[in-house]
């Protein structure tokens, strides 16, 4: 992408993110389909849907800026989907394939906020008031996806953890300085 202006930048940016949605929305049935928290499928299908509503929502913004609705493509967001992917296929425990799920999910969220942060920034700059406005809803609608998933996170991880935690005994640091307790019994 060759940009000599913020605007041809913003332009490119926005080009970049449109293919981004488009693979989400292509990843995201296949992520489901191998997930087996309820609670988990529920979240990342209502995503699914968010996703499509932020495509056509980009479709909006490039007409609002008088331009064609057209993908380049996002080489960052199929790297995180590949290696998501990967990660899948190498997992057998559902508990840990849906804590690698959601490690996968946020990390193209994480993509998404900054993505989304800073064109919606360069918009209002260029004074398109009405396109940062939209890209300000879409960056806190992944926002939010990123705290439902922590939240789910909490539960899933503990059940992934279960029988991994051995239980270490606490070494003897006889001779240190450290106050142990023999020393301060004495």
């Amino acid at each position: 992408m060759e940009a000599n202006s913020l605007r041809e930048l913003l332009i490119g940016e926005l080009r970049d993110l449109y293919d981004a949605e488009h693979q989400i929305i292509k990843a995201l049935p296949k992520m489901i389909s191998k997930v087996s928290s309820d609670e988990l499928k529920n979240a990342l299908d209502e995503h699914l849907e968010i996703t499509r509503q932020q495509a056509e929502r980009l479709e909006q913004i490039f007409e609002n800026m008088g331009e064609k609705a057209k993908a380049q493509k996002c080489k960052g967001i199929e790297g995180v989907i590949k290696e998501g992917s990967e990660l899948l296929q190498e997992v057998d425990d559902e508990d840990v394939r849906d804590a690698a799920i959601i490690a996968s999910a946020q990390k193209v969220e994480h993509y998404e906020m900054a993505a989304y942060g800073t064109v919606r920034t360069w918009a209002s700059l260029l004074g398109e008031e009405e396109s940062a406005q939209l890209l300000e809803q879409t960056l806190n609608e992944e926002k939010e996806a990123d705290q439902k998933l922590t939240e789910i996170a909490e539960a899933i991880n503990v059940e992934a953890g279960e029988g991994e935690v051995e239980e270490e005994q606490p070494r003897s640091r006889r001779g240190s300085k450290s106050g142990t307790r023999s020393r301060r019994a004495a």
